[in-house]
Formats: structure tokens, sequence, C-alpha cells
């Protein structure tokens, strides 16, 4: 059945990107407003911070199996499950009193939901592509919900800096852009699945993917919990600051995204992500001796560009995505195996942000620049893990779509 708007696509895929662009909204609101709730609100110091990772990252580690218990629900549903519970959380943030233990069992609550729908978003978009256009599907997703981050950072900037809205009432506008992105999913018809007869898939091929997958647990961390700490800790940036960046992340994502996209369908996963371990290197080492090389001023000017290059790159996941659809030895082991993925890279996630707080609070004024080089490290190694790709020549698949 087609929609006879939007150039006549699919209705799935219609309410597939709705559902993508509502969970742009509510991305924008913890992307661009959790670090300053953290250090202002609650008033966390980097040791308070980097622990927070610890229950923020579990349910990672933990969606092998939830995935494989919600599995009977098919992929569209448990997606839905996913934003129930992302939109509980959030609005869980908003209320909860100043306490460390109220905010771990939240911010739980809260990734337990983001990280059910993590996955699934990928394998779902990649089953409405045909062959040859994993990249392209997976960039118009993103693109849209990139679209949605553009537009509410704005309006989210606009309620700080002229309403002085409080962090409560804009962890409850994410809350509700959650549940209608739920509500979105509800409306996709059920189509024809493959039965999966596992809840995860370990392969020893795969197991190059699974390595990408812990370096990017270790690049990503890095970047999500002290990338942004620099900025509002070491040179107290505001929550205006910090959307305004967000805004033009987003800005950005609207025209990298479907890039990255094209960039994997032409050049392939290999080139794609071995250039990504590059740039990381060079953030890395622009975070470290930023401060050393120009002036406080220049200096801020250079950190802010790094965030938002990082966070430009972040895209590149999409190519993880493809290279484990493309060497996957059966089409029904592609979702599970990208799930299990998620988890192998939380393994990481969980402890090295305890361990570079650790580095920065021993570091003194200067255990951030520690931490980075560290990054820098992980990058290059990445980059040499990244030249041992090999896909083979695609074969024509079977196309599969997700459902309930």
């Amino acid at each position: 059945m087609k929609i006879n708007f939007f150039n006549g696509i699919d209705r799935n895929y219609f309410f597939f990107l709705l559902s993508t662009a509502f969970i742009g909204i509510g991305q924008s609101v913890d992307g661009a407003i959790l670090t300053n709730y953290l250090k202002e609100g609650l008033g966390m110091m980097i040791l308070e911070r980097s622990a927070l990772e610890f229950p923020r990252e579990l349910p990672g580690l933990l969606m092998v199996v939830i995935i494989g218990l919600l599995s009977f629900l098919g992929d569209i549903r448990t997606m839905l499950v996913g934003n129930v519970i992302s939109a509980i959380g959030m609005f869980s943030l908003g209320i909860i009193p100043p306490e460390y233990s109220w905010l771990i069992v939240t911010i739980f609550v809260y990734n337990m939901g983001t990280h059910i729908y993590m996955p699934l978003s990928n394998s779902i978009g990649m089953s409405f592509a045909s062959a040859g256009e994993l990249g392209k599907k997976l960039g118009q997703m993103n693109a849209i919900n990139t679209l949605t981050l553009v537009i509410s950072s704005a309006v989210l900037w606009m309620l700080f800096k002229f309403l002085h809205i409080s962090y409560m009432t804009a962890f409850s506008i994410g809350a509700v852009a959650f549940l209608l992105a739920a509500v979105s999913l509800i409306f996709m018809k059920p189509t024809k699945t493959i039965k999966k007869s596992r809840r995860f898939v370990f392969r020893k091929e795969y197991g190059l993917y699974y390595w990408l997958s812990i370096l990017y647990g270790a690049r990503k961390q890095i970047f999500i919990t002290f990338g942004p700490w620099v900025l509002v800790d070491v040179f107290r940036q505001p929550v205006t600051t910090m959307i305004m960046l967000f805004f033009i992340v987003s800005i950005a994502g609207i025209f990298v995204k479907p890039w990255i996209g094209h960039m994997i369908d032409h050049l392939g996963e290999k080139n794609v992500l071995s250039s990504e371990a590059i740039g990381c290197f060079i953030i890395c080492l622009g975070y470290a001796f930023a401060d050393n090389l120009f002036g406080q001023q220049l200096a801020l000017f250079v950190i802010c560009a790094c965030y938002v290059l990082d966070q430009a790159m972040n895209a590149v996941s999409m190519a993880r995505a493809t290279y484990m659809k493309k060497i996957a030895l059966r089409p029904e082991e592609i979702s599970p195996s990208l799930s299990l993925g998620t988890s192998i890279d939380h393994v990481v996630t969980m402890f090295l942000p305890i361990l570079g707080g650790l580095v920065w609070y021993n570091g003194g004024p200067n255990g951030y620049k520690y931490v980075f080089m560290g990054g820098a490290v992980i990058a290059l190694l990445n980059f040499v893990s990244t030249r041992f790709i090999q896909i083979e020549e695609a074969k024509p698949q079977q196309k599969v779509v997700s459902g309930a």
C-alpha cells in the first residue's frame, strides 16, 4: 500500500521516518542540555560524571538479552517499547530530587530505552533498501532525524535564551517527543518477517566487526563523556552555548549524513572507516593541545570546532552497520549481530569513563589532556584495524522487511 503524498513513499517507510523525526527531538534535549544539567543543576565533579557512565551504558551490555526476550514482538514493536521507556526515563530526569542515587536509576531507565531502539533503527532502515542502496537509505533516515535536530535545537535555544525555561520543562518536551515516536510506529502495518531462530549470533567470521565495535565504544565514550565536559567544566560554557553547538552539528548533519551514506556506497566501508579514524586522531590532538598552542579565545574556538567535527563524524557508524550486513552469512543474523555489537562495545564504554575520570582527576588542571592523548592512541589502533576489512563481491540478497 502506498501513501499518495511524500512522493508515493511506502507506508511503513513513511511512519518509520516520522518516528525517526520525533526521536530527533528527544535526542536534541539529551544531547544539548544533559551535560549542563549534570554540572549546573546537580553540581557534579569529574569523578561523579565519569562514574555515571556505568549505569548509563549498562543497558547496552544487556541488549543481547533484552532484545532477545522481546524478539517475539518483532523489530518494529520492540523499537516502540524502547521509545516508551525513553519517554519515562527522560520525564523522570526533570522531576527527581537532586540525589545521585535517584539519578543513577533514572539514567539507567532512560538509556535502557535508547539502547533498545539504537541497533533496531539501522536494522529496520536497511530492510527498506535494495541492493547497492544501503548507504543511501541510512543516509535518508539520518537526514530526516538531523533535520528535526536542527529545528528542535533552535527552538530549545530560544526557549532557554528568551523564556528561561527550566530543565524540567525541557525534559518534559523530550519525553512527549519519544511518546509520539512510539505512536508513529503503531501505524506501521505488520509485514512478513524472517523468523529469528536465535536471540544472538556469535561467529568467528564476524570477529573484525566485533573488534571494530569495541574500538568504536572506546572512541565514542571519550567524546560523549569528556568532550562536552571540557567545554562546560574547563571553559565554563553555559547551556545556551552547548545548544548552539548542537544546532551547528545538526545543520552540518543534514549534508554530512547523506554524503557519508553516498561515500559508503561508492568508496566502501574500509575507506570511510579509515578516514574517520584519521579524523578522530586529529580531533583528539585538538582537544589536548589547543590551549597550549593558542590563546584562551582561539583555543575555545578550536575545541568547539573539534566538538562539532566529532559529532558530525559520528554518522560514520552507518558504515559499521552496512559492513555487518554485507558480511552476514544469513539475512536473519543481521539484527541480532548488530545488537551483539552494541553489547560488546558497551563492555568498554562502561569502564573506560571511570579510568578516564581517574586520569583527569589525578592529572590536575591538565588531566583532561591525558585523556585525549589516550584517545589519539585508540584512533590510531582503529585506523590499523579498519585496513583489515575485506568484503566479497556483493551477492543478491533477499529483501527482508522487519515487522511487528
